[in-house]
């Protein structure tokens, strides 16, 4: 059987060449959308996982275009939704807002209050996550359709996992739309199932799938390992970019203990670059304090827990608007918010 990796670079649609769309490898989060699709794509033709490829290393690439990228949301929310009859999820959701005087917290204050509530050692670290998420796409000429889902993962003892995701009522947004009460999440409500998979067991001592360490020193390399290729990881602490997109990768495999999380917090108290904006409310209605990260025409706000320092979620808006894909200054990219 011919290698499945060659299969999709030759299908791929939009060569990395392409005008306008040369913008080489995807970034964690469009990766973290693509290994989605081919969940589904693996559950609907039986093909055996991605992950059990011979050869395959934790930090394999694929060199997809932001084109491709949108087509598989609009082939996902037709799916999903229904075709032309049914309403479509396009409403974007408004930018998450600073509350009003409401008094910034410094990192490093936070990183303290976080190291404290770590000393008793509890909640635990647990592999898994449930995951509310939103993502915007794109297309020429189009305009944006969305696709918000919801996604718990939970781990066995025999190293087998199962995955369910859902399609969030867009009538309703913020409402948790899995439950993972019991020994199996399932959906409530009124989500649409895009996909339930369990996956046989599976091994790894490499992130993100191999156990997060519990140090600040620890954490710096296990993420720095997440964020680089091996060639040119070197030895310099993640940035405060590299920290955004590796922590969020990490919190798509594991749902965080106490001590995990004040040692992310310590990071990025240390890389800097990140302001207080003060408290927020965050998508599912949790108080946070909210950490502002400017880059390429993007704003990064981090939300964490105002005592124990754990990510209650990441959102991304951009800051200039591009005519070419109808986004508009103030327009949010994506989010996700975490939960335990």
């Amino acid at each position: 059987m011919a290698d499945e990796l060659d299969l999709l670079r030759r299908a791929n649609p939009v060569p990395v060449d392409a005008p306008h769309f040369g913008d080489g490898p995807l970034d964690h989060r469009a990766e973290r959308q693509l290994e989605r699709l081919l969940h589904e794509t693996r559950a609907r033709r039986r093909l055996r996982p991605l992950r059990s490829l011979p050869g395959r290393t934790p930090r394999t690439r694929l060199l997809w275009s932001l084109a491709a990228t949108a087509v598989v949301l609009l082939i996902a929310v037709d799916a999903v939704l229904g075709g032309p009859s049914t309403p479509r999820a396009v409403a974007a959701p408004r930018p998450l807002t600073v509350h009003a005087h409401s008094r910034p917290v410094p990192l490093k204050e936070l990183a303290a209050l976080a190291d404290a509530a770590a000393s008793g050692g509890s909640p635990a670290l647990r592999k898994g996550t449930h995951v509310q998420s939103w993502s915007l796409g794109m297309s020429d000429g189009k305009p944006p359709v969305t696709l918000p889902e919801e996604r718990v993962v939970r781990w066995r003892a025999d190293h087998t996992h199962t995955e369910l995701v859902v399609a969030t009522d867009p009538r309703t947004p913020g409402r948790p739309v899995l439950t993972d009460e019991g020994d199996t999440p399932h959906e409530v409500a009124d989500g649409h199932v895009i996909s339930r998979t369990t996956y046989p067991p599976m091994w790894s001592d490499a992130p993100p799938e191999a156990t997060p360490p519990h140090t600040a020193a620890a954490m710096s390399a296990y993420l720095t390992e997440l964020a680089r290729p091996q060639a040119d990881r070197g030895t310099a602490a993640p940035s405060t970019a590299e920290l955004l997109d590796s922590v969020a990768e990490l919190l798509d495999h594991w749902t965080l203990g106490a001590r995990e999380s004040a040692a992310v917090v310590r990071l990025f108290a240390q890389a800097g670059g990140m302001r207080p904006a003060g408290e927020v409310t965050d998508r599912l209605g949790r108080p946070g304090q909210a950490y502002l990260y400017d880059t390429d025409g993007i704003r990064h706000m981090l939300i964490l827990e105002p005592r124990t320092g754990a990510v209650l979620g990441m959102e991304a808006t951009f800051t200039k608007g591009d005519p070419e894909y109808g986004v508009k200054a103030g327009d949010v990219m994506g989010y996700s918010a975490w939960m335990r």
